[in-house]
């Protein structure tokens, strides 16, 4: 039964790797097609930017799981809050009030979790979890 267990283990990591791998590549990719997407419009937008940074995050996410097999909370987190920044930056323009206003507390909401966690881990540490 051990082996079995064993087995079963290296091939849940196995396809885990493979997922990070794919999700690592094809980040890579996106954000060579939106660098390509810069120099053909020869202009670089703040909604550009932002898009890569988030790319940026992803592969750090990615790198951060497969150096450590954990992913801090806060990381999809940060990348929400760019995702909607973005969001708000490309389409304020043809927003509702109502819209701006629901778009703009979600990022007040995220950054308030994120704050809330960080500030759970500096005073309520979790000391030794590889048990």
């Amino acid at each position: 039964m051990k082996d079995v267990k064993e087995a079963g283990y290296k091939a849940l990591s196995f396809v885990e790797h493979m997922g990070l791998f794919t999700i690592a590549i094809l980040t890579v990719i996106a954000m060579g097609s939106e660098i390509w997407i810069v120099f053909e419009n020869r202009e670089v937008t703040l909604a550009d930017l932002l898009l890569l940074f988030i790319y940026l995050e992803v592969i750090a996410m990615v790198s951060l799981y497969l150096k450590s097999g954990r992913l801090p909370v806060r990381m999809p987190l940060y990348i929400a809050v760019v995702a909607l920044a973005r969001y708000l930056i490309l389409d304020m323009k043809n927003m509702e009030v109502v819209k701006l206003l629901g778009v703009a507390g979600a990022i007040l909401l995220i950054v308030v979790a994120i704050l809330g966690i960080r500030f759970g881990h500096i005073k309520y540490p979790y000391g030794n979890t590889d048990n």
